[in-house]
């Protein structure tokens, strides 16, 4: 069992060991790479964009929701201007979250 090539430790072929230096800086290059191409945008743009998607979104989701319930219920207009107010005091709620975490 002492000469089995299956049980022997690693580092004593140098060829493991190249192989196994080139793994560690391939896997450094992509970590690198990947912090790189997920990094926060620092000029506030993104924050920007969410904010403004929030706003937007979320009053507009409301809206096509509502317009689909009032047309269902034949209730149009109220379930509409409901949801479209409830979803603007989300969209204010989220984005406070969010000015919060930052």
């Amino acid at each position: 069992m002492a000469n089995d090539p299956e049980n022997a430790p690693i580092g004593e072929d140098p060829k493991l060991d190249s192989l196994e230096d080139r793994i560690a800086r391939a896997r450094h290059a992509e970590d690198e790479r990947m912090a790189k191409e997920h990094a926060p945008m620092r000029d506030g743009r993104s924050a920007g964009i969410q904010i403004a998607s929030t706003m937007l979104g979320y009053p507009l989701g409301g809206i096509l929701v509502g317009l689909v319930l009032d047309n269902v219920f034949d209730t149009l207009p109220w379930i509409t201007i409901g949801l479209m107010f409830l979803a603007f005091a989300g969209a204010l709620m989220h984005v406070a979250r969010m000015s919060k975490n930052r």
